[in-house]
């Protein structure tokens, strides 16, 4: 029943999160009408393996093609899959800045390596990794662990090996926060986080992290507001930041939101929706599963445009069915590198 994409289609403009751990028939009805391009997985959803690849699957049948399956997968504090069925990792700073730049890159490509291959058993096929997110001393707790360094040079390299793994073991990667969550000190799930950097200061610091992996396929906007740039919206809602993205950031994969239902943003789901299309983001990610918000998204998005739908199909060709790898010899390779001294 499940097929991949194979000719003209008309995708919704969303990605979705649901409310269980099976699909009520209201949410089966629903998705079976709108056609979310894609979904995204919460602990709320995951027991148990042949639960959540029965979810999967039921996820993908009410579209009618082998949708892509979201997860925050990154290890550390944002884990979705953790103990004690799943392994647990060690926050992603932590690693970064213990090891020489060498040593971490290749624990890092093993790790999610290793996680492309739990998340394929239970047929989740992207991970909202990496960070391109710069880390300074004064980053929100939220968000400072989970970065990768303290220099775009080393969260260049290191993210550039996060994304390598995924797509080696058959996952998409997600790049986020595009331009760059890390110089701000507020968490977007509960306010507007602001970046006081000049437009000239994060072209070389933030900015430029992101410019050095524009080639991975999707990506994931910042609720952040960069008030040299644009005083007033913050990046997912602002033309001026998606042109930077677009252009001077030369990002050409598939755009989406962060979650719209964050209170970094004001307004109602609808204007939140109708902005951030407006401003020139691809689709729309909304996660708590709420009906009454999904149906605002989906009558104020529709299908995607042309454009967003040819970097979508773009995205989707780069899923591959990954070389078998043997695991315990992985974990094997990844313990030694994570006791280098």
């Amino acid at each position: 029943m499940h097929k991949d994409f194979d000719g003209p289609m008309n995708y919704g403009g969303y990605i979705f999160g649901c409310q269980g751990t099976g699909l009520s028939q209201d949410e089966i009805a629903f998705f079976k009408e709108v056609k979310p391009f894609g979904f995204i997985l919460f602990n709320r959803n995951l027991k148990k393996k042949s639960q959540i690849r029965k979810l999967t699957d039921e996820l993908r049948e009410t579209v009618g093609y082998f949708a892509p399956i979201l997860i925050d997968q990154e290890g550390g504090r944002v884990q979705r899959l953790s103990s004690p069925h799943w392994r647990d990792w060690e926050p992603a700073l932590d690693i970064c800045t213990r090891l020489p730049l060498k040593v971490a890159k290749k624990l890092m490509w093993l790790q999610y390596r290793y996680i492309a291959t739990e998340l394929l058993e239970l047929g989740i096929d992207t991970n909202c990794v990496p960070l391109g997110d710069l880390a300074a001393e004064n980053t929100h707790p939220v968000l400072k662990n989970r970065c990768y360094g303290f220099s775009p040079q080393v969260i260049v390299a290191i993210a550039g090996e996060v994304a390598d793994a995924c797509l080696q073991g058959g996952v998409l990667p997600v790049l986020k926060h595009i331009p760059g969550h890390g110089s701000t000190t507020k968490d977007s799930h509960d306010e507007l986080p602001v970046c006081h950097k000049t437009k000239a200061e994060l072209e070389e610091s933030d900015f430029f992290s992101f410019k050095n992996l524009n080639t991975i396929p999707l990506g994931m906007t910042a609720h952040v507001l960069y008030p040299d740039i644009d005083p007033v919206k913050p990046a997912s809602i602002s033309a001026r930041l998606i042109d930077i993205i677009r252009n001077s950031i030369g990002f050409d994969g598939l755009l989406m939101t962060d979650d719209l239902s964050m209170n970094a943003l004001g307004g109602s789901i609808k204007s939140r929706t109708r902005e951030s299309i407006d401003a020139g983001c691809d689709i729309i990610l909304h996660c708590n599963g709420k009906m009454g918000e999904m149906i605002d998204i989906a009558s104020e998005t529709g299908t995607m445009s042309n454009l967003a739908q040819k970097r979508a199909e773009k995205a989707l060709s780069l899923r591959q069915k990954p070389n078998m790898v043997d695991l315990e010899k992985l974990l094997k390779d990844y313990t030694l590198l994570a006791n280098f001294r």
